[in-house]
């Protein structure tokens, strides 16, 4: 299953857009689950970004911020020019996108939605991304990431 490519492999390749892919294996109800797939891909945790998809002031807004972190709504509110941020419904999210939780990309989504990527990405040569199905993840440089979702960057994300 990890051989097949996803919409978010796809769309790195038409581009010509550097990135390796690779497989863990870790159980979607495990506790702490973006550590344990850090500690899968034997990188450091900071590395591995989460997405997570909001509504900013009733936009479905992109947040890819550390595992090691959580998303601060108020600052994600600001950097995307909103008042209010909230995560948005499980479903939502999922029709919204075209992947299931767990394996959001923010790559290679039905749409393509407004995306706040958190200014710590950018002190990485390279992060690690949902490739778009659970199991798998991409490791492409930030700049890459922005450059094909629109991403602004900013200080989204608590320790």
């Amino acid at each position: 299953m990890a051989g097949r490519g996803t919409p978010a492999t796809a769309l790195l390749v038409k581009r010509g857009v550097g990135h390796s892919v690779h497989p863990y294996d870790v159980s979607p109800d495990t506790p702490n689950y973006g550590a344990e797939v850090a500690t899968a891909l034997g990188v450091p945790a900071d590395r591995v970004f989460k997405t997570l998809v909001t509504e900013v002031d009733g936009t479905l807004t992109v947040a890819v911020v550390p595992v090691t972190g959580e998303l601060d709504l108020k600052a994600l509110a600001g950097a995307a020019g909103g008042k209010r941020a909230v995560l948005t419904d499980r479903a939502l999210a999922e029709r919204a996108t075209g992947y299931v939780r767990g394996g959001i990309s923010p790559l290679g989504q039905r749409r393509r939605l407004p995306t706040v990527l958190d200014a710590s990405a950018l002190g990485f040569p390279t992060i690690y991304v949902s490739a778009g199905r659970r199991g798998l993840q991409l490791q492409l440089a930030p700049a890459g990431l922005v450059a094909l979702t629109g991403a602004t960057t900013a200080p989204i994300a608590t320790p």
